[in-house]
């Protein structure tokens, strides 16, 4: 059995974009840890916060059911503030993450990838996936956190781009509401969502877990972007989500359908 950490930007981005392996891999007695870099401070407010309560306790506390429904082992926070999206006021703020120097963070992040003598350490893609300076960041963190720690295999999370384009073809083909979603527009930072079919590795069926990450999504109730997925026509729902997409830098070109934990 492998001992197996995702990192993720900010809470709920486990619910949204590996819930599915991370359940996967616990169904397989695998042990599975979650680190986030941020407290998600610049997420959304929401209206029925208590007395003394703040956004960073809520959006722990659904953090904290999001990975009981997955079955996560372990959840740790790096403790960096939100960044916000480019160009907020918030990217320069001393404490957000997007600032933090990148050798202190890949130790604080190294630390923990020792504390549990990690088989696999998953990060994001160059770009973070759609350009968040977070998600960016995660990505330098991530890749030096594992050379830090000698973890043996480093993977980078990302979304399948030729496959959204496809299946956002076929929904406007269908005639279904898409709204202004269009998955080949550039993204936060300019660049197109995600990565070519021709530069991912893994796309892993996680079919079996669908009902687990839409309840992992719905656990995240004060994020609209959560909730927004969950809108989707259940057939749309799988369709977007059924399938995982992963980069193993060093490995043979080529997208393998497969399961990155059966090496």
């Amino acid at each position: 059995m492998s001992t197996v950490v995702f990192v993720h930007a900010h809470p709920d981005d486990e619910a949204s974009q590996s819930a599915g392996s991370m359940a996967r891999a616990v169904s397989e007695g695998h042990r599975v840890v979650l680190v986030v870099a941020t407290n998600g401070d610049h997420g959304d407010a929401p209206d029925d916060l208590g007395e003394g309560e703040t956004v960073v306790q809520r959006r722990r506390a659904e953090a904290a059911a999001s990975n009981a429904v997955i079955g996560t082992h372990r959840v740790e926070f790096l403790g960096y503030a939100d960044s916000g999206m480019t160009g907020w006021a918030q990217n320069d703020h001393e404490e957000s993450f997007a600032r933090a120097d990148t050798e202190e963070a890949a130790e604080r992040l190294a630390a923990v990838l020792r504390q549990e003598g990690a088989d696999i350490v998953v990060g994001y893609d160059w770009h973070g996936g759609y350009g968040h300076p977070d998600h960016v960041k995660v990505h330098a963190v991530t890749k030096r956190a594992a050379e830090l720690a000698g973890t043996p295999r480093y993977l980078e999370g990302s979304m399948n781009r030729d496959a959204m384009i496809r299946s956002h073809q076929a929904a406007m083909a269908a005639g279904l509401d898409v709204g202004e979603w269009d998955p080949s527009q550039p993204m936060d930072d300019g660049n197109p969502l995600g990565s070519l079919e021709s530069e991912l590795h893994w796309a892993c069926d996680v079919s079996e877990f669908l009902e687990v990450k839409r309840s992992a999504l719905k656990a995240h109730a004060s994020q609209s972007d959560a909730q927004g997925m969950l809108q989707m026509p259940q057939e749309m729902f799988a369709v977007a989500f059924a399938w995982e997409h992963y980069i193993e830098p060093g490995r043979p070109e080529g997208m393998v359908a497969g399961w990155f934990l059966d090496e």
